[in-house]
């Protein structure tokens, strides 16, 4: 819902990245559920296919959601850095930096 909100209200492509960013975390979140029901699953009734399976799964869910993080805050650091260029054009610099009329 958020998604088409900012599509209809916003034509720019910044306006996505908090939308993009608050769905990462939540596929974060919903691989974690996911890896932890599998444990559970089956500590239930171990056998050596189903730990083999779930040994398979744990890996590939784990990469997915290591990926995931270091995207999520690669996006988040670049977002920082834009909003710092930003201010900085605006002249919006914090009190201990230079200026044209205060040099270093």
């Amino acid at each position: 819902m958020r998604f088409l909100w900012v599509g209809l209200r916003h034509h720019d492509d910044r306006a996505f990245v908090p939308v993009r960013l608050t769905l990462g975390r939540f596929l974060a979140l919903g691989l974690e559920f996911q890896l932890a029901g599998d444990v559970l699953r089956t500590a239930v009734a171990p056998n050596f296919r189903e730990i083999g399976q779930l040994a398979a799964i744990a890996a590939i869910r784990t990469a997915l959601n290591w990926f995931l993080g270091k995207e999520i805050a690669e996006e988040r650091r670049q977002v920082a850095e834009e909003d710092q260029a930003k201010a900085r054009a605006a002249g919006d610099q914090p009190s201990g930096a230079p200026t044209a009329d205060r040099p270093v």
